[in-house]
């Protein structure tokens, strides 16, 4: 027999069958998911699109296919990490949130899913949003910001009054980066294409230069952290520009890169005084409350360079996979 209270709710979503390009992505009517005891249910107004998105819309590099299941076809059906939204329904063991209260948060770890209309998550996953930020610019915030914040405060170990030099200063990571080094009191360089100097001046950097100038120009520099989002050069063409003691940290690039810099992270740290870091980011709560405190205070913002609908996300993906996004691409649901 039927039970009548048990009616599956239906969302829209844009969901993948298959492995490929953003023409993969399609606008699917799904089962909205069902709060558990541990979960918050939250109706999305604001997504965000990284690097990410595309590596398991397209299950490259291969290994990942490991990591989220799916060898030949994707488990993960609705891509998404970043969210922004407001609680429509709890758990009865969740302490934190209640329905009505608006969130932000990364929901990486809990299935993916942010490019839906709801999405269901722990309630760890999630923060309660800035109140200074759109939706579309709090779901920007999660994944790259915290990102930054790590890879300079935990792996890079940054101090007041150090010099910062972030490669990859306008992409999504970058761009935070710049705003939380100096809020953290370093002297920033930032390195960017000829186009988005002015972008990267107005984040705050005190100094920038184009990747066509860079071995010129740091050669009148030395840095106590490096911070390399665009990985595509050797880490050892940077060694001459660490300080001793210096660290260079690696946070994206090639995946040829990005081996080579976690083989190094082992050798260096048991010899030298320069030392070569690779970042293994870590989704927490208390990462996004730290960020929500430094954005209400005015210290860090994030750069939005174009605002998709959810049904454009393909769309909004494929314009990621160009690299000439500045700043971060958001999803919006209010349309």
């Amino acid at each position: 027999m039927n039970n009548p209270d048990r009616t599956v709710l239906k969302m829209k979503a844009i969901a993948q069958s298959e492995y490929g390009s953003p023409d993969v992505l399609q606008m699917e009517e799904v089962n909205r998911p069902v709060v558990s005891d541990n979960t918050v249910l939250v109706k999305v107004h604001g997504a965000a699109v990284h690097a990410g998105d595309w590596h398991l819309m397209r299950g490259q590099p291969f290994f990942i296919r490991f990591i989220y299941g799916g060898l030949r076809k994707p488990q993960t059906k609705i891509l998404g990490c970043d969210v922004a939204g407001e609680v429509v329904a709890v758990g009865k063991n969740v302490t934190q949130f209640q329905p009505g209260d608006l969130v932000f948060g990364d929901v990486s770890e809990s299935g993916f899913g942010a490019f839906a209309e709801y999405v269901c998550a722990p309630e760890t996953a999630i923060a309660f949003k800035p109140n200074n930020l759109s939706f579309e610019e709090a779901a920007t915030v999660p994944v790259s910001a915290v990102t930054a914040l790590q890879g300079l405060r935990d792996v890079g170990q940054i101090q007041p009054g150090q010099k910062v030099l972030i490669n990859g200063a306008s992409g999504g990571v970058g761009s935070f980066a710049v705003q939380i080094a100096k809020a953290l009191g370093a002297e920033v360089t930032g390195v960017c294409s000829a186009n988005k100097v002015e972008m990267v001046k107005s984040l705050g950097a005190d100094r920038v230069c184009t990747r066509a100038e860079m071995k010129s120009q740091l050669k009148q520099h030395y840095y106590n952290l490096i911070l390399d989002n665009a990985a595509y050069n050797s880490p050892f063409d940077y060694f001459p520009f660490l300080k001793t003691p210096g660290t260079y940290v690696v946070v994206g690039g090639s995946m040829t890169r990005l081996f080579q810099a976690m083989f190094l992270d082992f050798v260096t740290s048991k010899i030298g005084d320069r030392k070569i870091k690779f970042l293994a980011c870590k989704p927490n709560q208390k990462d996004l409350i730290v960020l929500k405190d430094a954005i209400e205070a005015g210290k860090i913002r994030p750069y939005v360079d174009r605002v998709y609908p959810l049904s454009e996300v393909p769309a909004a993906i494929h314009h990621l996979e160009q690299r000439q996004v500045r700043g971060k691409v958001a999803i919006t649901f209010d349309t």
